[in-house]
């Protein structure tokens, strides 16, 4: 159940976007995942082509520094810190955020590069995640199609290795929808329709898992 702030930023989304209120409840259920998967301790995965790429480091961005929210560093790191710097922590404390845990799969060139020339392009994305994946991780996989195979196989690997898989595609769903835990359908067909709603959809995961974890009820 999330917390009255992060259903009113749902709510708003709703209000701002209303072609998106056939996403609502996936919406939803993505965050319900995203909140247990780092309450756990887990992290998040996120992948994608083209502008998909540029969304997933994106999410990445939004997750692993300050959103719209202040997020100072939890009392147990500032003690670490304490221990080495002794009364300079605090300052020191105060360049530092907490973050939510987020890789995207699209930033390593060399060993995408190297692994694409040796093995296969269309395997990268499977192999960084069975270099990091644990399970109880999570993946959001982001493919305006839900065709795109490098990360539908990405989504094999992560269901094998017990990676729960969230969807991020148009309004068909392809092959991802069908694999994935949980999907967000876009309701738009075309490719750059779909990414303009891709945008919004993943600002508000953003904003509701950043109020779950710093935002006060």
């Amino acid at each position: 159940m999330m917390n009255t702030r992060s259903a009113d930023i749902l709510a708003d989304l709703m209000v701002r976007r209303p072609e998106l209120k056939a996403c609502e409840r996936d919406i939803l259920a993505a965050c319900t995942v995203l909140r247990d998967c780092f309450a756990a301790g887990g992290k998040l995965f996120t992948c994608g082509n083209g502008g998909s790429a540029a969304d997933a480091e994106h999410i990445v961005g939004e997750l692993m520094k300050g959103f719209r929210l202040p997020r100072p560093l939890a009392e147990n790191k500032v003690m670490a810190l304490a221990g080495i710097l002794g009364g300079q922590a605090l300052d020191f404390a105060k360049g530092l955020q907490a973050a939510l845990p987020a890789i995207s799969l699209n930033g390593h060139p060399s060993l995408a590069t190297a692994f694409a020339n040796d093995l296969s392009a269309d395997m990268v994305f499977a192999q960084l995640l069975c270099g990091w994946g644990k399970p109880g991780d999570s993946l959001l996989a982001i493919s305006t199609s839900g065709n795109a195979q490098n990360v539908f196989n990405a989504s094999i690997a992560a269901k094998a290795f017990g990676i729960t898989v969230i969807g991020l595609t148009g309004r068909e769903g392809g092959k991802l929808g069908e694999l994935s835990d949980t999907c967000i359908r876009a309701p738009a067909d075309e490719t750059f329709l779909v990414q303009e709603l891709h945008l919004p959809i993943y600002h508000a995961l953003c904003a509701m898992l950043e109020n779950e974890f710093f935002g006060h009820d």
